[in-house]
């Protein structure tokens, strides 16, 4: 099979989890991707999204420990400083407007990390939470539900895209030099 509309910002999009942390980004910046969110679509329209934006190194430190970073890399604790995300976006569900949010979350986090991209820089979403001691440390209103985290920043890594093996092991991995690999299913694997 050839390959067809694959365009590259989709392959540039990947889950990146190092990050050159000296390369800041600006809350406007932050404002500009949570934008290209509200622009995107929302069950019955309903958008009841909200976005807690942090590019400040405090806030962003006392979001960082309330994370996991790659469950399959079980030797890895996640990224070192001078590797950490420069800003996060945490993604919340208000209650008070919807108590089932849908796949909203997941929408808005694939549009704010194409923005990103599209921008030079990379993220990773982050499901991953102790998500009432990370509510509690940013002093967040009961109303608003934890539901992803993005972790944004200048990526310091390469991740490849490769097949997955005979074995069908999808287990993503990082080789001697740190490069992440990321084994997909065929796109004949995916349509029935």
């Amino acid at each position: 099979m050839t390959e067809r509309l694959v365009p590259q910002l989709i392959l540039k999009n990947r889950s990146y989890r190092r990050f050159d942390e000296s390369v800041k980004m600006s809350h406007e910046t932050l404002e500009d991707l949570v934008n290209l969110a509200r622009l995107s679509a929302s069950g019955a329209n309903r958008q009841p999204l909200k976005f807690m934006l942090s590019s400040d190194p405090q806030k962003n430190a006392m979001i960082f420990p309330h994370l996991a970073w790659a469950g399959y890399l079980t030797d890895w604790a996640g990224p070192e400083d001078g590797e950490r995300p420069s800003a996060y976006i945490v993604i919340l569900g208000d209650t008070e407007i919807s108590k089932n949010v849908g796949c909203d979350q997941g929408i808005a986090a694939q549009s704010i990390l194409l923005g990103a991209v599209e921008l030079g820089f990379g993220g990773c979403m982050i499901a991953s939470i102790k998500k009432q001691e990370l509510q509690h440390a940013l002093g967040l209103p009961e109303r608003y539900e934890i539901l992803l985290v993005i972790a944004l920043g200048k990526p310091k890594e390469t991740v490849v895209v490769e097949t997955v093996a005979e074995d069908g092991n999808i287990k993503y991995w990082r080789d001697a030099q740190g490069v992440h690999h990321v084994p997909k299913r065929t796109l004949d694997e995916l349509i029935v």
